[in-house]
């Protein structure tokens, strides 16, 4: 998505916010598989701040499919169902090799987010079109999630840079 593109419709709304959806999905479903698929000498060696981090980005992206969910709804459109997605990750993507990996995979995923959220905000706000939602709730809910994808960015690169 481009910083020049607007949103012109609450049509194009909902399919935005259920890539935002999907995305929090995709994040939700790795961080959730990632301990479980190390090999058995990788897993023991990860730490408990790792184990942590992992687990709150699962809770969080979570929370913010939750959110972005009733925004869906009050335009009224469907979203797709976490097992699907949760099942096409598992087909999808091998497991990591390493520790380093599973860090390396959590930061694209909180740093995809962030830059997804970030155009998506922009876009929005570059749009005089009224939607069915209130804009203000609207991007209130974004720039909450912007935020706290931000800071597991920060939160992953701090862990990383320890790790060094």
């Amino acid at each position: 998505m481009s910083l020049g593109q607007r949103v012109s419709s609450d049509h194009q709304l909902a399919r935005l916010l259920q890539i935002g959806v999907v995305l929090e999905e995709v994040v939700e479903s790795r961080a959730a598989h990632h301990l479980d698929s190390l090999p058995p000498e990788e897993r023991a060696a990860i730490d408990e701040e790792v184990r942590e981090l992992l687990e709150e980005a699962a809770d969080e992206s979570a929370d913010h499919r939750e959110r972005l969910e009733a925004l869906i709804d009050d335009l009224e459109a469907d979203t797709v169902a976490y097992e699907e997605i949760n099942a096409l990750v598992d087909a999808q993507y091998g497991p990591p090799e390493d520790t380093d990996g599973v860090l390396y995979d959590q930061l694209a995923n909180e740093e995809t987010a962030y830059k997804f959220y970030d155009d998506l905000i922009d876009a929005i706000e570059a749009s005089e079109s009224e939607f069915a939602i209130d804009r203000e709730r609207l991007l209130e809910t974004l720039y909450e999630i912007r935020e706290e994808e931000k800071d597991g960015v920060e939160e992953v690169t701090e862990i990383m840079e320890h790790r060094a």
